[in-house]
């Protein structure tokens, strides 16, 4: 089976090996452990320059010795899929260290009939999921040799087919040793995004942004898919990973619904923009980490 390169190794984040670890473990280190530990975590995809410290704030509530699988569900920002994609490669190459396909699960996804296959130029081109591997392969890198993943490519859903893929993934969410890995940026403004919602009560641009975005986080927080589906119509935010988010929650309420002895705690833990927007002219897009624990 082919392999799966680090296309965006020496663009999107350093291609050095050495100076992306040191990267990586100083904004882990600058972010505290307050909500783990986490089965599962949303965390931003774009340029390390603008979100690599805000995803450290998610990677640093999880405990790596008890991971042993981690599934990640990014939003595909250039092919139109109706469902979900599996990866065909059985690696996935870092400037770090390669990661390895759980090939069983995808199997067993497979059997399902609801899951297409990414083919490698897809694969290649997409940022979604790629992003995460370095930080994946930095917190993992004592137990290399003792995990798999999972990459998942989420199309656009409608709210039934997110409660479909949540509920066929909420049993992978229910065992301890799986993590899962949400893939989202949040607000994409400007007339470049074909976006530019603006409440003037809140003050500037920049401001009136965070308020959406930290309206829709709060909705998120709450675990409800139902709320969260009302909001981005209400606003049309333009959250690019709405869609793994909403598979989340809607695996988190059929694990409730299945479960009465647990409860569940999603909390955004650090929130930024890659710029301060004040005029129309200007564009920014938002990024947030959040962390999910079960009690």
């Amino acid at each position: 089976m082919p392999v799966r390169r680090a296309t965006h190794a020496g663009s999107w984040y350093t291609d050095s090996g050495p100076e992306l670890s040191r990267q990586l473990e100083y904004w882990l280190h600058q972010a505290d452990l307050r909500h783990g530990p986490a089965r599962a975590i949303i965390a931003p995809h774009a340029g390390y320059q603008y979100c690599g410290a805000c995803a450290g704030h998610a990677y640093r509530q999880i405990s790596p010795v008890v991971v042993r699988r981690i599934f990640i569900l990014g939003p595909s920002h250039h092919v139109r899929l109706s469902g979900c994609a599996l990866s065909s490669t059985q690696k996935y190459k870092t400037p770090l260290s390669d990661l390895h396909v759980d090939m069983q699960v995808n199997a067993d996804l497979e059997m399902s009939g609801q899951f297409e296959w990414m083919d490698l130029d897809t694969d290649e081109n997409e940022h979604s999921i790629e992003m995460h591997l370095p930080y994946i392969a930095k917190i993992m890198e004592t137990y290399k040799n003792q995990f798999t993943i999972v990459p998942i490519l989420v199309g656009s859903l409608s709210p039934e087919k997110e409660a479909f893929y949540g509920r066929l993934l909420s049993s992978y969410l229910a065992d301890p040793q799986n993590l899962f890995v949400i893939s989202s940026d949040f607000c994409h403004w400007g007339q470049r995004f074909r976006y530019t919602y603006y409440d003037r009560s809140c003050g500037n641009i920049y401001q009136s942004i965070e308020a959406l975005d930290r309206a829709g986080m709060s909705i998120i927080e709450n675990l409800n898919p139902t709320e969260f589906t009302n909001y981005l119509k209400k606003y049309g935010n333009t959250i690019c990973g709405r869609h793994p988010i909403g598979i989340l929650l809607q695996a988190v309420q059929e694990l409730l619904r299945n479960d009465s002895t647990i409860s569940a705690n999603l909390k955004f833990l650090k929130y930024a923009q890659s710029s301060q927007c004040r005029n129309v002219n200007d564009s920014s897009v938002s990024y947030a980490s959040a962390a999910l624990v079960f009690e």
